[in-house]
Parts: C-alpha cells; structure tokens; sequence
C-alpha cells in the first residue's frame, strides 16, 4: 500500500504539464491511421492541443507559424501544393519540414507528391495518414488531443457516483471517507477511485479516475486492501466520471456553526474550476452514506431548477397563520 500512501500525499495544488509522448502505433490506433514514415523516434512528442493546416506556410508565410501543432494537409493544401512548379513545390516542403515539427497527418486517403516525402525522409519527419475527410478528422483529432493533454492533478479523496451525480469526498485521514464510499456501494452506487483521485480538465468539465495502480482497489483501517470489483461485482464500479459536487468530512465541532438551511454557499477550486461543496460534520450516530445520498439528490433538483431554500422563503412570505389554526381544528 506504500504506492497509495505516496499519492495520496501529493499535494492538490500539484498540476501536469500539458505536454506527453505517445507511441506512434498507439496513436495510429486511436486514430485510425495509417503510417507512411515512421522516423528514428517511435514516439510523437505532443505539447498543445491546438491543430495547424498549413496552407498558408506552403504560400511561404511563415510569421506566425507554431510548428508544435500537429500538421493537417487536407485536400486544399494537397491539390495547392501539387499545383505548383517541381522546384517551388520542393523549397515549400523544405522549408515547412525544416522544422520540429511533431507529425504530418494526410487526409482523405490522398497520395502524398514525392517532394513531401522526400523532404520527410531529409528531415526525419513523421507523416501518417487518414481516410477520413479533413473535418470530420480534424474534430477527431481535436477532441483526442484535449483529453490527452488535459491539466491534470492528484488529490487524496474518495470519487464515486451516486444517481449519476459525480460526488467526490474529501476530508483528513482517517475520516471515514473510503468507510462512507463501501456502505454507498452496498446501498447500490458506484466506486470510480479511493485515496488518490487522478483528475482532469476537459474543457470546463473535471474528469475524475483511479490511478491504473490501484484501480477499483479500496484500503480499510484494519482489514486491508479490498477489490471492490471482484467483491461487489462489475456493476459496483466505473472507470470515469465528471465530477459535479464536493463533500468534506470534518469531524464535528461542538464550537462551530454548520449550515442548516443549505444557503451558504460553498466553493471547492480544482484546477480553476469552481465546483459546489458541503461541509459535512461527522460524528458518531451520523448515517453518512444517507446524508450523501440525499446531498446528490438535492443536487439534481437544484439542476432541473427546483431551489428547496428558495421554496421555503416562498412559504414563509406567503404563510398564513389562520391556514394553520383551521387546520388544526378540522383534526
């Protein structure tokens, strides 16, 4: 358990740089590409997100060019790039793979002209390519490259959906955050990650996942380590899910006032991303997997329009005592 241990202390402010490599097989095949030179490196080192055609380079302009993008040479910047003279066709490629960049990617099945693979064989330069048209590849690309490269970070809490509400559940060690999450399990829901809580941004939208280490892996005080997917069943956890609500276990104040009408506010930041929390005081009598439960509830009320507070300040301006004493003399 000491890998749990070490990502569990990772700090939740602690933020990936946006840039990997990735095996150029594994990205033809979650593309579906096809490889028409491979280059010395076998990985395609990818730093943004952002995609470059690069029609206006071959017209030789070159002023604003970020040559870390990934190049799309769609059917316009094929057929401009064949109708040119051999020799300028030549310098144009020369001077596009001159640079590092990460990969050419050809669309729509089209055959590359022998300068563009020439100048790639000079340059050791990657080029792929795909049957798909130009936007339709371009969309595809787009989103894979943002899930790839989305701000990431490691914070020590406990993910599981409840009623299709992501709920991610902080607080200190030793809590009850991984005791809450296995009797929401019994009760029907589902485990998505327990201690280290790997998140990402895509987008505006937090993705939330385990680890691959310690997937589906819970740790409990004085039993050990369980795996909720053999235990439970497949249908007791989930791979991913977007986290909609923040619950902080804190152990109960005698001294400290706690929200009790659900009008105060609260934000938790991750990843400058504002999400909605509660601060929920524990102590000993207190059904935290019931309280849980009716926090996700009240959550998609409030998602479908329905406010309770603002129902009951409704009641209370409109309340009519009289209404109460002819009710209580009909009893």
């Amino acid at each position: 358990m000491a890998k749990i241990t070490k990502m569990a202390k990772i700090s939740h402010r602690e933020v990936d740089e946006n840039e990997t490599d990735l095996n150029i097989d594994e990205f033809c095949r979650q593309l579906g590409l096809e490889v028409l030179r491979r280059g010395k490196n076998e990985n395609i080192h990818f730093s943004t997100f952002n995609i470059n055609r690069p029609g206006l380079q071959l017209a030789d302009y070159y002023d604003h060019f970020v040559y870390k993008r990934v190049q799309v040479f769609g059917e316009q910047e094929s057929a401009y790039l064949n109708g040119m003279e051999p020799d300028k066709r030549m310098r144009a490629c020369d001077r596009l793979f001159g640079y590092d960049i990460p990969c050419v990617v050809i669309t729509s099945a089209l055959e590359p002209c022998a300068e563009l693979m020439a100048c790639a064989e000079k340059y050791d330069r990657i080029v792929l390519r795909s049957r798909q048209r130009t936007t339709m590849f371009m969309n595809e690309l787009s989103i894979f490259l943002n899930r790839l490269l989305a701000p990431t970070q490691t914070i020590h809490g406990v993910l599981v959906d409840l009623y299709g509400v992501g709920v991610l559940i902080i607080g200190k060690s030793s809590v009850g955050k991984s005791e809450t999450a296995l009797e929401l399990i019994q009760r029907g829901h589902r485990l998505v990650a327990d201690d280290a809580v790997c998140i990402k941004r895509v987008n505006d939208k937090l993705i939330g996942m385990a680890p691959g280490v310690i997937r589906y892996f819970m740790e409990l005080r004085g039993i050990g380590i369980i795996d909720v997917r053999q235990m439970y069943g497949a249908g007791a956890v989930k791979l991913t899910k977007a986290i909609d609500l923040v619950i902080r276990l804190e152990t109960w104040d005698e001294e400290k006032e706690y929200d009790r009408l659900g009008n105060k506010k609260e934000l938790h930041n991750i990843l400058e991303v504002e999400l909605p929390m509660h601060t929920v005081p524990v102590k000993p009598g207190r059904n935290l997997a019931i309280i849980l439960e009716a926090a996700a509830r009240n959550y998609r009320l409030k998602s479908m329009g329905f406010d309770t507070v603002a129902e009951l300040d409704s009641r209370m301006r409109n309340h009519d005592e009289r209404e109460d004493m002819d009710m209580f003399l009909d009893l």
